[in-house]
């Protein structure tokens, strides 16, 4: 059995995607994408990772694909450095730090038993002073 590419007609042998196909697929998703984006931030007061590096692509110009690569690596070196107990400071930004939780008593009230969860630390971020007041004086409510 074959397959026939409904744009250029080609016909294959095996179940591979002819380039057009391909093409027309990944023009599909693109505009999916834009709807999304538009339907769900046209008001809405959230940014994603995606919209991140959009943003940042149409400033600078840069490729796509590098940007999004230079923010994983980003978030990834900071995850990594607070895994390893290590806080992260960045000037007129702000700072992920580790906060100590003490260890204390918890009840599951299913099986009526008391439980003891450990002391353990948990990821946090306190932005700068700078970025505070940039955000209490500009943000409309």
């Amino acid at each position: 059995m074959s397959n026939i590419c409904y744009l250029c007609n080609s016909v294959a042998k095996i179940k591979i995607i002819c380039f057009f196909d391909y093409v027309n697929i990944l023009i599909e998703v693109y505009f999916l994408f834009l709807a999304n984006y538009f339907i769900n931030h046209k008001n809405n007061k959230i940014m994603t990772k995606a919209d991140i590096i959009y943003q940042i692509v149409e400033e600078t110009g840069l490729y796509a694909k590098d940007v999004r690569m230079m923010v994983e690596y980003f978030m990834k070196t900071v995850k990594n450095n607070m895994v390893k107990g290590r806080n992260v400071y960045l000037r007129g930004f702000g700072s992920f730090i580790l906060k100590k939780r003490a260890e204390k008593k918890a009840r599951v009230i299913s099986r009526n038993e008391t439980i003891i969860i450990p002391e353990h630390y948990i990821p946090s971020f306190k932005p700068a002073k700078s970025f505070m007041d940039k955000v209490k004086n500009n943000v409309n409510k």
